[in-house]
């Protein structure tokens, strides 16, 4: 097998493997957009939908602050693996996205 096969069959399998990552980000974002939603859906940002007292409340918006924080990460996360499918596409995966030349498989 020659390099340009090794290189396609690599290429493969990290499609591969990047695919079954944004298939599980994309499913934790919207897990954690449909419990937001829910959340808001409540009136008061609490999944029970009743008022709570002062100090549940500063609790629940902590819950919804931490919430949108993870929310924003996994979808920066998504883009990243998105990016990287598009690189697999246009030929450029593995190369250096300053200078285009490869990676040194030793490193």
């Amino acid at each position: 097998m020659d390099n340009d096969e090794n290189n396609h069959d690599d290429n493969e399998d990290a499609r591969s493997h990047l695919e079954d990552d944004a298939v599980r980000v994309g499913d934790l974002i919207g897990g954690i957009r449909d419990e937001i939603l829910a959340a808001g859906a409540s009136g008061d940002g609490s999944p029970s939908g009743r008022a709570e007292p002062q100090e549940e409340s500063g609790s629940a918006l902590f819950e919804r602050e931490k919430e949108l924080s993870i929310l924003e990460s996994l979808e920066q996360e998504l883009a990243e693996i998105q990016a990287s499918i598009e690189r697999i596409e246009n030929g450029t995966y593995g190369a250096g996205e300053r200078n285009g030349s490869p990676f040194d498989s030793a490193n």
